[in-house]
């Protein structure tokens, strides 16, 4: 079984340091992390993740304008992603219909369940191994 890849979109440092940890010590996930939703775009086409986590507030690109970017590339117009987000509301988007999204998790998060979480919207099987 090969190993997942994640790439994180958060402008937070600190959010991004938890949810690296939790993916990589929790579920043995790659994590790739980025700090804009620019940045993102260019790790996307770099990493080829197999899922992005995604901040929504961000400054300067939006999670909402990093989405329709991305869905603008043909490649990349199926990956998968879940939003990481305070602004639960955000669910209400007209937006949100179009830009193929898997679900929503919300800010602030239970770091022991984020894994479960994003597993269970990516559809992804997590082995437990803790040492």
């Amino acid at each position: 079984m090969s190993t997942k890849r994640v790439l994180i979109i958060d402008d937070e440092a600190d959010v991004r340091t938890v949810v690296r940890g939790c993916l990589e010590d929790i579920a043995g996930w790659e994590v790739v992390t980025a700090n804009s939703g620019k940045d993102g775009l260019s790790k996307v086409i770099s990493e080829s993740p197999d899922a992005i986590l995604l901040d929504v507030m961000m400054p300067e690109m939006d999670g909402l304008a990093f989405l329709s970017a991305l869905r603008n590339y043909v490649k990349e117009a199926s990956l998968p992603v879940v939003l990481l987000t305070a602004k639960i509301n955000v669910t209400e988007s007209a937006q949100l219909p179009g830009l193929n999204i898997k679900g929503v998790i919300a800010k602030p998060f239970d770091p022991f369940q984020l894994v479960e979480q994003l597993a269970d919207l990516l559809g992804w099987q997590v082995e437990h191994d803790f040492h």
